[in-house]
């Protein structure tokens, strides 16, 4: 069996920048198991899968398809960056004719439009609840040291734990952070918390304008450190978005690689999440 694999540098518009991701569009369905060996194989943040939902689709034609996202470890329930990747594969490689696709996932139907050089993402929007830091003062002490911090929030269907740096820090504080992931994975046994934000107010009136910038870290699900995380921007956008008193919002990551997004909270309740993507590998899988 031979399967066709992209990957894909997402939220950036320069190779080995952004965050990678395999992409297989496959015309049937795998195995559970099968889709996990090849995402340890690829060793990437997220491997994605996808699959025509009509069997008289083709990838040009179609509009909708079936598509799931697997870490080296486990199955996730939303992944931004390998949504991204996966319309460009349709988009740029297999010439898709519809303006719009739609991604059936278990986190329901996700739409992704062409706009210019990049893509808008129509995600669900994921608003966290206010927490007293001291219930988390393992994961936190894990995640930041001894650095001042200034509001600590929860995603609890998301299980993201928001943590946002006082104010008072310079982006160098964020930046060098050094987060050892089993550290972090063995202070938060419980449950509740399977990835960690760490936020902080962004420069709006420094070009090119951030108005946050963030790092995400989940050794929960196998990534140390995730260059740059669509689905933790669902979390972020609702929480600055209410902090700044803004609907559109340009964020950065400060991962080593760096990447992208452009945000826009919808008044019903969800959020576009938008960037681009570029090619860095095609191939074949061999099986």
């Amino acid at each position: 069996m031979e399967i066709p694999v992209f990957t894909l540098d997402a939220f950036t518009n320069l190779p080995f920048k952004g965050n990678p991701a395999a992409i297989c569009p496959l015309m049937h369905e795998l195995s559970d198991d099968l889709y996990q060996k090849i995402s340890a194989e690829m060793n990437l943040s997220e491997t994605a899968f996808i699959t025509r939902i009509n069997p008289s689709d083709s990838f040009t034609t179609g509009s909708r398809f079936r598509l799931r996202w697997f870490t080296p470890t486990n199955e996730v329930n939303l992944c931004g960056h390998a949504t991204l990747a996966s319309a460009a594969v349709l988009f740029k490689h297999k010439q898709n004719e519809n303006p719009k696709l739609v991604f059936e996932t278990l986190s329901g139907d996700l739409a992704v439009t062409q706009q210019g050089e990049g893509y808008i993402m129509d995600f669900p929007l994921n608003p966290p609840t206010k927490e007293d830091a001291n219930e988390f003062r393992d994961i936190i002490k894990a995640a930041v040291g001894n650095h001042p911090i200034q509001d600590v929030y929860l995603s609890s269907n998301t299980k993201k734990l928001l943590v946002r740096l006082a104010d008072s820090c310079d982006r160098s504080v964020l930046t060098s952070l050094k987060v050892d992931p089993v550290a972090l994975q063995s202070s938060e046994t419980s449950g509740r918390v399977k990835g960690v934000i760490i936020t902080m107010k962004g420069s709006p009136d420094c070009q090119p304008g951030y108005d946050f910038y963030s790092r995400f870290f989940s050794p929960w699900n196998g990534i140390p450190e995730d260059p740059v995380t669509g689905s933790a921007h669902t979390v972020l956008g609702s929480y600055w978005s209410k902090k700044l008193g803004k609907k559109k919002m340009l964020a950065y990551q400060c991962s080593s690689r760096g990447g992208e997004l452009e945000l826009e909270v919808r008044d019903d309740g969800r959020i576009n999440i938008s960037g681009q993507a570029v090619t860095v590998l095609q191939g074949t899988i061999t099986l």
